[in-house]
């Protein structure tokens, strides 16, 4: 009987102790809300000279990424497995293109003075292409997605509106219907900058602060000038890029912000492209500052391990 008992404790404290950490062997998994680590990036991509000042991205299919940059109406198709451009497509046309957008098989070009160029069959030598005037009262647009629930292209422009206007302290996403291939009168969503720095400040998102005199209490110095738009193919978040302010902010489908995160300048030198895989990978794109324009890939819900290895 003792001896049962004795070996009934020593299967209780082998289980326990097995569970519990030692100074051998540790294991540290990290990973955020939104299903990213994002200093932990499972591949960065070095991109050639031609997408040295890449402004936009946008998936293709599981292995290809169409990139656009900011001089030429030219779109590259990046190979991830090979680590090269595959083909280019010139259509032919100058100007300050910003954003790009896939729906099907058409591509949508977005010109940061808020024209959009539709190319159906864009993989077909006998592609069409259509210009539409949008007429957006902002200028500088430079971010582009496909919002499939509402069947638009969300357009967000860089501009901040001008001081006197009333809207100083809002920011502006515009909706362009592929049904009508009109623009939205009113903005689709309008965010409200307060709502932004006080989420920041309760949240200790380490962002420079406004030096306020005469007693005036701090608050956060975030410029939020959106430079690029994606929606997560799996969960219908929102993610926004503010290049000048190194910032990723995400809403969720009740257009609810849940999320800021600071992203490293060192390797996030300019960014101005994001977009999803269909399994939700996420890449964001950063134009070439003295060095090569990267693309960086992060695998959805990847649980990252810091160290493994015994001491």
């Amino acid at each position: 009987m003792k001896k049962s008992l004795v070996f009934f404790f020593f299967l209780i404290w082998l289980s326990t102790s097995c569970d519990q950490p030692t100074k051998d062997k540790k294991s540290v998994v990290s990973n955020t809300g939104i299903g990213y680590n994002l200093s932990a990036p499972h591949e960065v991509y070095l991109l050639p000279q031609s997408l040295q000042e890449i402004s936009g991205i946008t998936e293709i299919d599981s292995s290809t990424i169409a990139c656009i940059q900011d001089e030429r109406e030219l779109v590259f198709i990046y190979d991830l497995n090979s680590k090269q451009i595959a083909r280019s497509i010139d259509f032919g046309y100058s100007g300050d293109y910003e954003g790009i957008a896939r729906v099907d098989s058409t591509l949508y070009i977005l010109r940061s003075d808020g024209l959009i160029t539709e190319i159906k069959n864009f993989n077909s030598p006998e592609y069409i292409r259509t210009e539409y005037a949008t007429d957006i009262p902002l200028k500088d647009n430079e971010g582009l997605c496909y919002d499939p629930i509402h069947n638009y292209l969300l357009i967000t422009p860089k501009e901040t509106p001008r001081k006197g206007s009333g809207n100083e302290g809002k920011r502006f996403i515009y909706g362009f219907s592929l049904a009508s291939k009109q623009l939205i009168q009113e903005p689709v969503f309008t965010i409200d900058l307060s709502v932004i720095e006080n989420f920041a400040l309760q949240n200790d998102i380490k962002v420079s602060k406004k030096d306020h005199k005469k007693g005036k209490k701090k608050g956060s110095d975030i410029k939020f000038q959106i430079s690029a738009i994606a929606i997560h193919p799996i969960t219908g978040q929102m993610f926004l890029l503010s290049s000048v302010d190194k910032l990723l902010f995400v809403f969720n489908t009740k257009n609810e912000l849940e999320f800021i995160e600071q992203l490293n300048p060192d390797m996030f030198k300019q960014p101005e492209g994001i977009t999803f895989m269909k399994n939700g990978d996420l890449f964001i794109s950063n134009e070439g500052i003295k060095k090569s324009a990267t693309l960086v890939q992060f695998k959805y819900k990847a649980l990252i391990k810091d160290n493994t290895k015994s001491l």
